[in-house]
């Protein structure tokens, strides 16, 4: 079963490159923080590359002025969410963050495998907006969707 609205994020260690490969875990990423965390199939690829990232990346200012952490998760190593990031030219302070293993993607129960398309266990398409670590809004796309989980969807819709 997958996360709800009221759930608490589960509890996992996670990747990320700041002067070296980093672990970090969810609740020194969301524990008395508003986040908005938003996940991809896959850095690199064609709809996460041209508008998700991009989204988030023109939108990040709206985000931090309503004092809102923005985290970008994939099912991808550290190293490629830092060349990701650095590519789309991710503002700092907008995390990219490395679940390697499909850690939090499966505990949240929002996992997908796409080993038809070569990329094993990856992140359904989805945003959720977490405050103090209990998500209070939750976006999760259908499968092959890009509408709920934009930036520009979650900013409209934030309570």
């Amino acid at each position: 079963m997958s996360i709800q609205i009221g759930d608490s994020i589960p509890e996992v260690t996670l990747k990320h490159i700041h002067d070296g490969v980093r672990v970090v875990d969810t609740p020194t990423l969301f524990a008395g923080k508003k986040v908005v965390l938003f996940a991809v199939p896959g850095a690199f690829t064609p709809t996460c590359s041209e508008r998700h990232l991009p989204g988030f990346v023109e939108h990040f200012d709206a985000f931090r002025q309503r004092g809102i952490e923005v985290i970008c998760v994939a099912v991808n190593d550290p190293f490629v969410m830092q060349a990701w990031g650095e590519s789309a030219g991710v503002p700092e302070g907008l995390h990219m963050i490395s679940d390697g293993n499909g850690e939090l993607i499966r505990a949240m129960g929002l996992e997908m495998d796409a080993s038809a398309y070569g990329m094993g266990l990856r992140a359904r398409r989805f945003a959720l907006y977490a405050d103090d670590g209990v998500v209070r809004q939750l976006f999760v796309e259908a499968p092959g969707e890009y509408k709920v989980s934009s930036a520009e969807h979650v900013l409209a819709h934030l309570n």
